[in-house]
């Protein structure tokens, strides 16, 4: 039972399948390239497609649009204090210009930075700066049907034979990604946390959590990791902090807005370097491209974000979806994350070889056949990895009913019976930055 109710409503139409396959054909067949209004039920991400509470709505009115010194601020810099413990924040325009910002100073030519799995734009913005990602993933992770609770773990294994093959100097950050995006949005556990800070500690390297799911984390730590049963989501979020020297954040993921991030650190040194970036590239350090309306929802959502029932509310949908799609006979990976139902696009299209892309493919068939767009995360979003070839169903937070996850299951229903039809796509345009390209290259299907 959802503890919200709808105060608006925008009406959505789902195109013919005459439309939808004109659409794919114009997109170059990725889904990425599609018009909004082709699309019936978006989960390509949960990045900012959210709906805002009635607070936060409220909270906007009083935007201090103030260029330096406002006061809303104050409000975030107050609520980043109060939820998350550090001392020092600098707002950006989203996650990404909170990586920029952070990774800039932090990394130079020839680093090395591992991660219990580095999503794509964390991905691109190391190699930008000339430092090399490495994924430290939990050996869990490879079996998507292992009831393991903290499949999003980091291999503190791998990051010490890491650290004997580059050696202690070449790493400078450690990253931990809570939840683990890349590996169908596990959670981490508490114990792996402060694992992983002794790991950074003890090569003398900056622990930094990217924070964008904590809530959704920390919701997890409180059900299934001993000792954590009776405390609160916002006293397991505050702790699972206080092990990092730093974090970046998108606000549009568990600050619940449609804009908006922040870097924040303990350092003030790495503050003064990092402000000065942040004016360079997002704006002044107390806005940082964003309106003061934006920062005040913002600086609402993150309370929120560890209030009850929300976040169990959050989860239980997401585990709602699997539940229906399992039903359905579609392979997904197990447990179900926080955020997103992620589907095994490699068990669906076994005929379709890696090269082929069976995670596009799939992409593509959940679009074709009932309107749904999805997001693919295997080979083609993560080229030169061994990544297996999922597809990410990501929930907008507070927005579907249950009808439309009924809508989803059926589709993909639909596909798996349907599936020797399908036979993978190649690339025909892509970017320079290979590590960016699934965001606009285009495909076309291979010939039968």
């Amino acid at each position: 039972m959802r503890s919200y109710k709808a105060k608006m409503v925008e009406p959505i139409e789902l195109p013919s399948r005459e439309e939808r396959e004109a659409a794919l054909e114009r997109a170059g067949y990725n889904v990425f390239n599609l018009d909004a209004r082709d699309v019936y039920i978006d989960l390509l991400t949960d990045s900012g497609t959210g709906t805002m509470s009635a607070e936060q709505w409220a909270a906007m009115i009083r935007g201090d649009e103030a260029y330096a010194g406002s006061e809303s601020f104050a409000r975030l810099a107050e609520s980043v204090r109060d939820v998350m413990g550090f001392e020092y924040v600098i707002p950006t325009h989203q996650g990404r210009g909170a990586e920029n910002v952070l990774y800039g100073v932090l990394l130079e030519e020839g680093d090395v930075v591992p991660n219990n799995s580095h999503f794509d734009t964390t991905r691109a913005h190391v190699v930008n700066q000339g430092a090399e990602p490495v994924d430290c993933p939990s050996p869990a992770a490879r079996d998507p049907n292992s009831n393991e609770k903290f499949k999003g773990n980091f291999d503190i294994d791998a990051g010490y034979a890491l650290v004997e093959e580059v050696g202690a100097d070449a790493i400078p950050v450690v990253v931990q990604t809570i939840t683990n995006n890349s590996v169908a949005g596990q959670p981490v556990s508490m114990a792996n946390i402060r694992a992983v800070a002794e790991f950074a500690r003890d090569i003398d390297a900056l622990f930094v959590i990217d924070a964008c799911r904590f809530a959704e984390n920390a919701h997890f730590i409180k059900e299934h990791e001993a000792g954590y049963e009776d405390q609160s989501v916002a006293e397991i979020a505050r702790e699972q902090f206080a092990h990092a020297d730093a974090i970046t954040m998108s606000g549009k993921k568990d600050a619940l807005v449609n804009i908006g991030g922040f870097t924040a650190m303990r350092d003030e040194t790495i503050f003064e370097h990092a402000k000065q970036r942040a004016i360079l590239f997002e704006g002044f350090p107390t806005y940082g491209g964003l309106s003061g309306r934006d920062i005040e929802a913002m600086a609402v959502g993150l309370r929120e974000a560890v209030s009850p029932p929300y976040v169990s509310d959050r989860v239980e949908q997401v585990a709602d979806l699997g539940d229906l799609l399992s039903e359905e006979g579609v392979p997904v990976y197990l447990p179900t994350g926080g955020h997103a139902v992620y589907l095994d696009a490699g068990e669906i299209f076994p005929h379709i070889p890696k090269d082929q892309f069976p995670g596009q493919e799939l992409v593509c068939a959940l679009y074709r056949e009932g309107g749904v767009r999805g997001v693919e995360l295997g080979g083609f979003a993560f080229p030169g990895t061994d990544r297996p070839d999922v597809v990410r169903l990501a929930l907008p937070r507070r927005t579907y009913s249950y009808e439309h996850l009924e809508h989803i299951a059926e589709t993909a229903a639909k596909v798996v019976e349907t599936a020797e039809e399908y036979h993978g796509l190649e690339i025909v345009e892509e970017p320079p930055m290979k590590e960016l390209r699934h965001f606009s290259a285009k495909l076309e299907p291979v010939s039968n």
